[in-house]
């Protein structure tokens, strides 16, 4: 290799360096400094960030060390995956069963989810983009990269980085909305916690229950189901504290370091700087939003109808 060689060897990095890298990894130390400074989300979004810098450092998954981790993690779904047996080995279902209503609340909160994807295909989205982009509404972050990749793999690192942006803005976001939908006197409503009850039995039941149900109305959602549950079910068993306590800590903390480093990779100027990127942002916005209205107008309605013992 002579000098001229060489010098082009050393320089390429330069060389390649665009002004839209320049803005990515402005936009990746944003959301470190949300991560670190203001504490939204620091778990995922100290990675997403840095993964974000070294993607446009000419590091993205397109090859190397990220293009193994998004084949073997993102695009078989292993990462959400293995984070929704931690997410599960973390879940109390007895309130829940214990007053079976409030799920009512729950299923109010989705409405975003649809209201979303129908105003996605009126802008011009292909369904497939619409259905993933209306799952930033379900506010979990796992759910929305399981469907996008799924069916939209195209759009995963814009969907994801809404879907965990904003799950870190919810007291910014919803505050607001909740203030100005809802009375003083509706806020100050004291919800007697008077529930049932519920056997371990039942605590042990539920989650292969739901898995056996939900596999069957719905194949394409058992694989999330189904670790969510599992994850659950080593918990509430007793008798795999070792297991329950691993996915609670080592396996779901190594997996959201590889996850938001992937999800990160993915965030290269070319991919990410376009108007596309900017509806979706909004649309995901648009979601947690009408998530927020229509739960807060459902538990009204139920305040209402229970004659002021539920705060909306």
């Amino acid at each position: 290799m002579d000098f001229s060689e060489l010098l082009v060897e050393i320089s390429k990095g330069i060389t390649a360096f665009t002004w839209g890298n320049a803005v990515m990894i402005a936009a990746g130390l944003v959301l470190i400094i949300l991560a670190i400074v203001k504490e939204f989300e620091p778990v995922l979004l100290l990675p997403i960030g840095f993964g974000c810098i070294l993607a446009n450092l000419g590091m993205s998954n397109d090859h190397g060390m990220f293009k193994a981790l998004y084949e073997a993690g993102i695009k078989t779904e292993l990462f959400p995956l293995l984070i929704f047996i931690g997410v599960g080995a973390m879940i109390d279902f007895r309130p829940l069963l214990a007053m079976p209503r409030m799920a009512l609340l729950g299923a109010a909160g989705q409405f975003g989810i649809y209201a979303t994807l129908l105003l996605a295909i009126l802008l011009g989205f292909p369904l497939n983009q619409a259905a993933s982009i209306g799952s930033i509404g379900a506010i979990d972050g796992p759910t929305a990269i399981f469907v996008t990749t799924k069916l939209a793999p195209e759009i995963l690192a814009p969907v994801t980085v809404a879907a965990y942006s904003y799950m870190s803005l919810i007291p910014i976001i919803q505050i607001p909305v909740m203030k100005l939908l809802t009375t003083r006197k509706e806020r100050r409503i004291r919800m007697e916690y008077a529930a049932r009850p519920v056997s371990d039995t039942v605590v042990i039941a539920f989650p292969i229950i739901v898995t056996v149900v939900i596999s069957l109305m719905a194949p394409d959602a058992a694989p999330l189901i189904a670790t969510l549950m599992l994850g659950n079910l080593l918990k509430e068993s007793g008798v795999v504290d070792r297991l329950s306590k691993a996915a609670q800590n080592e396996i779901i903390n190594i997996t959201t370091l590889f996850l938001g480093l992937t999800i990160g990779s993915t965030m290269t100027a070319s991919s990410f700087l376009n108007v596309q990127t900017l509806m979706i942002l909004g649309l995901g916005f648009l979601a947690f939003v009408v998530d927020t209205v229509a739960g807060l107008m459902f538990g009204k309605f139920m305040s209402f109808l229970t004659g002021g013992k539920i705060n909306p």
